[in-house]
């Protein structure tokens, strides 16, 4: 009976490469949908953070001189919006709308005693029209969180008293200062608000809050803190659909931060209420602003447009005391110059095809059939699987594709989701894996057939065999494409889980088929690898492994640290090629090369395959980055592919001068 499955399952191999071919044609038109949403989004915002911007002008002989003028060098640099948080007392004083007394303070001014009961906070404003401006907005705040607020005058100048300490009062968060802005949107410039969830939501407040916004061209905010507005409140009283529905009622959208250690609680609620009206932002830090030169900053900007979908740039500065110059310095000439000359950050994303504007959402391209292309995609998808575990098991490959089916309808209805994500990572598991292991298999057969095989067969028929265990590899990409066409991928408001996973288990399983597979009988393989005694040299090479494979799976993901080495090679790959082909792929795949052509003489370098199947799979991989365009994914699995095809043919020449040499002076130096 075990034999008669097994004789199916290696006959029905056939049957599953059919419907493998059928799901990637399936995920072609899905592909073309994901391809479509890339391209309907082409303008780059560069916003500028406007609180450090003051922060800075607040340290100079002449503040408001200074703020004009850097305003209108950084609007012919290039920047489009100012981004303005909610205002607080300490804002309104440094940019001298204000000034703030607490208890003691008065009474020195007034040559009274200080209460004893009293802490209150004392507001003085600087001119008349900033106590008609801002006064209403100082009440309405502290009186929405039941704080006494009431009129004071010293010297016939206007004021408040807030009846609560100057601490508090400090905390307290109120909409962004309106005559800054109106004063920036006089000079031109879009006003990004940064927007807290520090204070109770209140619909009607929010609503009026939106409403000047939207009459004042507001189109997009941007969350302050740890959770986007109205999350803190969501549980009682629902104030993230409210929240919503406000947004789209004033045709405001919201933008997203790259990389923040923690994504902002309810952004992926809130974003799906607004129906995706969601922009990616990287941010520039103060530090890095002032650190790095101006040619860094401007591929820093290029990259992140090109390379990961980002449609805001978020530029920050603040003041620096430094002592060896004896001075307060900032980067706003240093991003100045990034952004025009030397750096030509602008130019360089106009020549990749952007337009300098407001950020606008992807509009979704979803086919009416792109549900019924998705379950081909998946039976094909399932068949791949079905043949990875034909040529380790072949008895399950007919129960596995069954029961993998069945499974995956379960999956699907209990949560989609996670099915995708599931038998995405399987089959981008599955496609180089099979394909190295069809490599191997025509290695073994070479061997068997003509080990003495002349130099020129062997080298064609390594690139054939690199060629089309390439082709099978990539044949993985429809479907991880297909699988994943999701926005919030694309978005990073949902995440590919099983990355490390993708890394590793080819790896695993090409070890696994190389020492117990190659000979054809595994459990045979197995008995002699355990009775095999262990040596020193064996716990050496093991102790080595395991370094290499850490410091292997710590570079998976984003989050993994890059060699001072490559920080030199990138910039150099993406100023050659202009697409930055995966490092992965530039070593492994001429030593995959390499190991071919060696492995058809010497039958112990198919060790080799083991180590070569990271550039397969790094291909896969290239793709399960969802928020990278696919042409810029495809045009670095080409670009690896081609210069590691050279590299190869090259090592293989500097093999063949090296074994010459041996063979003709290890005669000698024996003899010596």
């Amino acid at each position: 009976m075990h034999q008669k499955w097994q004789h199916w399952g290696t006959a029905s191999r056939k049957w599953l490469w059919i419907l493998v071919i059928v799901g990637i044609i399936a995920a072609l038109p899905v592909a073309y949908d994901r391809y479509q949403t890339e391209s309907s989004s082409n303008n780059v915002e560069l916003v500028f953070n406007y609180r450090g911007l003051a922060e800075v002008a607040s340290y100079q002989a002449h503040p408001e001189q200074f703020l004009d003028e850097q305003l209108d060098k950084l609007k012919a640099a290039g920047i489009t919006s100012m981004a303005m948080f909610e205002s607080t007392l300490d804002d309104f004083k440094k940019s001298r709308r204000l000034m703030v007394y607490n208890a003691q303070d008065i009474a020195q001014m007034t040559q009274s005693v200080v209460p004893t009961n009293e802490n209150f906070t004392y507001i003085l404003f600087t001119n008349e029209e900033n106590a008609g401006r801002l006064t209403p907005l100082i009440e309405d705040t502290f009186k929405s969180l039941g704080i006494n607020v009431k009129p004071w005058e010293f010297h016939k100048q206007k004021g408040l008293i807030v009846e609560t300490s100057p601490e508090d009062a400090a905390l307290k968060p109120m909409q962004p200062d309106p005559i800054a802005f109106e004063m920036l949107h006089s000079k031109g410039f879009h006003v990004v608000p940064r927007m807290s969830d520090s204070l109770p939501y209140d619909q009607e407040a929010m609503d009026k809050l939106l409403a000047y916004y939207e009459a004042n061209d507001v189109k997009r905010i941007l969350f302050e803190g740890d959770s986007v507005k109205g999350f803190n409140d969501n549980a009682k009283k629902q104030s993230l659909q409210s929240f919503a529905n406000l947004l789209n009622q004033h045709g405001i959208g919201i933008a997203a931060i790259e990389n923040t250690k923690k994504p902002q609680a309810g952004l992926a609620k809130l974003s799906y209420y607004i129906h995706y009206n969601v922009v990616r932002l990287y941010s520039l830090s103060d530090k890095d602003a002032q650190a790095l030169d101006e040619d860094t900053i401007a591929d820093r900007f290029a990259l992140a447009t090109k390379d990961r979908n980002i449609r805001m740039i978020y530029i920050n500065t603040s003041a620096s005391k430094s002592t060896s110059k004896a001075m307060v310095t900032d980067s706003i000439d240093n991003i100045i110059k990034s952004l025009e000359k030397p750096g030509n950050a602008v130019k360089q994303m106009e020549k990749n095809g952007f337009t300098m504007g407001r950020a606008e959402a992807f509009h979704i391209h979803d086919s009416s059939l792109q549900r019924y292309f998705k379950m081909v995609v998946v039976l094909g998808g399932v068949a791949f699987i079905a043949l990875m575990i034909s040529f380790f098991i072949p008895s399950l490959t007919v129960p596995a594709f069954v029961l993998g089916l069945i499974g995956s309808a379960g999956l699907y209805v209990l949560k989609a989701t996670l099915f995708e994500q599931a038998l995405a990572l399987i089959v981008a598991i599955s496609a180089p894996t099979i394909a190295m292991i069809l490599a191997i298999r025509k290695i073994n057969a070479v061997n068997a057939e003509d080990p003495e095989m002349a130099v020129g067969r062997r080298v064609s028929l390594s690139i054939v065999l690199f060629i089309k265990t390439s082709i099978i590899s990539m044949a993985a990409i429809p479907f991880v494409v297909a699988l994943l066409n999701n926005i919030t991928y694309s978005l990073v408001l949902s995440q590919f889980r099983g990355v490390s996973l993708l890394h590793a288990a080819p790896i695993m399983l090409i070890a696994v088929f190389v020492v117990l597979y190659r000979g054809g009988r595994p459990l045979q393989q197995m008995g002699k690898l355990f009775k095999t005694p262990i040596t020193l040299l064996w716990v050496i090479a093991a102790v080595a492994v395991a370094g290499v494979g850490y410091y292997y799976l710590s570079r998976t993901g984003n989050g993994g640290k890059v060699s001072s080495i490559e920080m030199v090679i990138r910039p150099f790959l993406e100023n050659t090629f202009h697409v930055r082909p995966r490092n992965k792929e530039i070593i492994a795949h001429p030593l995959f090369l390499l190991g071919l052509f060696l492995s058809v003489k010497y039958r112990n370098a198919i060790y080799v395959m083991i180590f070569a199947v990271i550039g397969q799979l790094s291909m896969v991989d290239t793709f399960a980055h969802i928020h990278s365009p696919m042409k810029i994914s495809l045009a670095r699995d080409l670009l690896g592919l081609g210069i590691g095809f050279i590299l190869g043919l090259i090592a293989i020449g500097v093999w063949q001068i090296a074994e010459g040499c041996w063979k003709k002076w290890s005669p000698r130096l024996r003899r010596q």
